[in-house]
């Protein structure tokens, strides 16, 4: 994307198919300086900055409250690839915050990420936009991360949150951590070979398990807002390269009671696994790991990790004797005759909803889908 001065003409005559194109391209320029010009007049950007904007390669991972603040933000700046990875899909409770989704989302149960990339495509046609629907894992969390100039963290726990520090240290990657609850949030940047890491901050425990959820305390909308657009002015500074102005510490925030916190990140722990003895922890999980039935914190749903692909179109066929089936190119849900649902992914994944029992969520799997 040229964001420049329009070439000059050449000298002598032109053809008419030159000057076609000589116009058209011309046109394109114009039109591009004309979407961006309010951001290419803020001095820190500028024209140049603009230009590295635009062949950046940004992954968002996670497309639920803060990830739909954080890709519209990262798809009207202007970047030139944002790949954007989320497992779920749109229900009517993610409304009230999850900016990009509406009720027909929720009505032809759209994946998160295809739901988004309707939305964003129609914001800005110019950039690329890949939706990947997957749960990240440490099979795979590579692959998906690889090639990218900037990880945003839009994701829901730390386990996801710590797999993706470690791949991005491994990596060489910047990793934007934001987090909201409630009406808290926090975000902080981390850079390999700058600074230390997010296991670092959580120190020994390096679990940050057992707080609080969005589903189990709720949130109010106005802090996802404004913890993702911090994460993306950071994401802004590193596109552009202006590392003088980069935030150096945990910022932590409370809206209700109008607090807030900016700490200093922790120096490098000398014993940590990953920004120090690069040994990254949660990429040596194993291949099973990711299959065993887990519950998601507040919803009353386990999920379970297949060790095979799933044809849903065979899966419709079979369920439908005995249950009510949805289904569209993205995924499958049933309603069960025992009042619980199975929502079924083509990589495998199955959601067990109206139930958190661990025991009991491996039967209905086990019955309706088998081993």
């Amino acid at each position: 994307m040229d964001l420049d001065q329009p070439s000059s003409t050449r000298s002598g005559l032109n053809n008419n198919d030159d000057e076609h194109r000589e116009a058209a391209g011309g046109g394109e320029r114009s039109a591009q300086r004309e979407r961006y010009s309010r951001q290419m007049l803020f001095p820190p950007i500028g024209i140049s900055g603009q230009q590295k904007i635009a062949v950046a390669t940004i992954v968002v991972v996670g497309m639920g409250a803060l990830g739909t603040v954080i890709a519209n933000h990262m798809a009207r700046a202007g970047v030139g690839k944002l790949r954007i990875i989320d497992r779920d899909y749109v229900e009517r409770s993610n409304l009230q915050r999850q900016m990009l989704y509406d009720e027909e989302d929720v009505q032809q149960v759209r994946p998160k990420v295809i739901a988004a990339e309707r939305k964003l495509s129609r914001i800005n046609s110019d950039i690329t936009i890949e939706p990947i629907v997957s749960h990240v894992t440490a099979d795979n969390a590579e692959a998906l991360i690889t090639g990218a100039d900037l990880v945003l963290d839009g994701t829901d726990n730390f386990q996801t949150r710590l797999l993706l520090n470690d791949v991005c240290f491994k990596l060489g990657i910047p990793f934007i951590y934001g987090g909201a609850v409630s009406s808290h949030g926090m975000t902080a940047v981390f850079i390999p070979g700058q600074t230390s890491c997010l296991r670092c901050l959580l120190g020994s425990g390096d679990s940050g398990s057992g707080g609080d959820t969005c589903d189990t305390v709720g949130v109010i909308s106005p802090i996802i807002d404004i913890i993702a657009s911090l994460q993306a002015v950071e994401a802004l500074k590193i596109m552009v390269g202006a590392t003088g102005a980069q935030r150096q510490g945990l910022l932590s925030l409370e809206i209700w009671q109008h607090q807030m916190m900016d700490l200093k990140l922790p120096p490098q722990r000398t014993s940590c696994p990953t920004c120090s003895l690069k040994q990254y922890p949660s990429l040596q999980a194993s291949g099973s790991e990711h299959q065993r039935p887990v519950t998601l914190c507040g919803r009353e749903t386990v999920q379970i990790g297949g060790n095979r692909s799933i044809n849903l179109q065979h899966m419709a066929e079979r369920l439908e004797r005995s249950c009510t089936v949805t289904r569209n190119p993205y995924l499958l849900k049933a309603e069960l005759p025992e009042g619980e649902r199975l929502v079924l992914f083509p990589d495998g994944r199955v959601l067990v909803q109206g139930t958190e029992d661990l025991a009991r969520a491996q039967t209905l799997y086990d019955r309706y889908i088998g081993s």
